[in-house]
């Protein structure tokens, strides 16, 4: 491997709640980048309850505490061979690799900030594109690889008020943190699952539009991750993968984001909010 500068593109998934869909997005971002021909590694950072190897039946042989551990000990990084603790995904013609966190606890409690970003810069020179999948947390790890993103791409569903209420706490402080709108992309997932609640509602309370709207296909998905082939390689013709599809253009051209929406809340979520 060359000693060369970073420069692929990382786009990390974040979300300020579980069950969101969120490596499902990755999986298939990643899935269908690849598809277009770029090089692509996906990331699974949530070190102690990853999803990604069970969603793609992968078994890896190596994971993100060897490769952590060995550029720890090596001076001169091109002297690894970054791909030895990679677990390809290989379906027909589709190739992308994966780095898969450790089985172990006590391997995932010993992986640190400095190791991940050292990674993540490392296999930027290998690829065009990275997705990262996180915890649904602020933590440590995950601020220094949205420090390094591209994008951010914070996966919101509107089910339960406490789910919204997380939404906009989250959406608050990243803009605190000081990432704009050019890096950070809200993408609402399950848009026409059954709510009681208004989506200009949600709007006027984030003060922004969506950059993206994915519609709800629940079996779809679900077959999707029991056969262990992402929606994007088996089925690009459905509404979700078309979808899906479109949200990787947006994010592949920088497009910028949709105009906000200025009407009013509705009365009984102003009263909630404000």
């Amino acid at each position: 491997m060359e000693n060369d500068q970073p420069n692929g593109k990382i786009i990390t998934l974040f979300s300020t709640a579980s069950a969101v869909g969120k490596t499902f997005l990755a999986v298939n971002m990643a899935a269908g980048l690849a598809a277009s021909g770029y090089k692509v590694c996906l990331i699974d950072l949530d070190l102690q309850f990853g999803d990604v190897a069970y969603y793609l039946h992968l078994k890896p042989r190596h994971n993100l505490f060897d490769l952590v551990t060995q550029l720890q000990k090596t001076a001169v990084p091109s002297d690894i061979n970054l791909f030895d603790y990679l677990t390809p995904y290989i379906h027909d013609d589709l190739q992308f690799f994966t780095l898969l966190p450790p089985d172990k606890l006590e391997q995932a409690c010993n992986i640190f900030t400095a190791g991940i970003n050292r990674c993540l810069n490392e296999l930027q020179t290998c690829f065009d594109y990275l997705i990262v999948d996180t915890t649904s947390a602020f933590s440590e790890i995950n601020l220094s690889v949205m420090d390094m993103s591209t994008i951010i791409a914070f996966i919101g569903i509107v089910d339960f008020i406490p789910t919204i209420k997380n939404m906009k706490i989250g959406y608050d402080t990243m803009h605190s943190i000081g990432y704009d709108n050019q890096k950070i992309h809200l993408i609402l997932n399950r848009s026409d699952s059954k709510t009681n609640i208004e989506l200009n509602d949600v709007r006027q309370l984030l003060k922004d539009d969506f950059y993206h709207i994915i519609p709800n296909n629940f079996q779809q998905a679900q077959s999707s991750l029991r056969s262990g082939i992402p929606l994007l390689a088996s089925d690009k013709s459905s509404d979700l993968g078309k979808s899906i599809r479109q949200l990787i253009n947006k994010c592949t051209d920088q497009r910028p984001s949709p105009t906000k929406n200025d009407s009013s809340l509705h009365g009984w979520m102003k009263h909630l909010f404000n």
